[in-house]
């Protein structure tokens, strides 16, 4: 496979990624046990902010692999 095709096929999952993980943070976040504590929610939004580039950072080497 090509640079260019890992690269499409890349950001076609990278995207997805993104858009599944802010749903899911949404929906978490509603929840009557996290949005009755303040604290509860600062850790969540922290994790959930940063918690999707574990995810990513293999994709985005998958991406960046030259070619053979």
């Amino acid at each position: 496979m090509t640079i260019r095709t890992r690269k499409l096929f890349g950001t076609i999952a990278l995207l997805t990624l993104v858009v599944v993980w802010s749903l899911m943070g949404m929906t978490i976040a509603q929840t009557p046990w996290l949005a009755n504590s303040g604290l509860l929610q600062a850790i969540f939004y922290v994790v959930a902010g940063l918690g999707w580039v574990l995810p990513a950072m293999p994709i985005i080497s998958w991406m960046s692999r030259p070619d053979a």
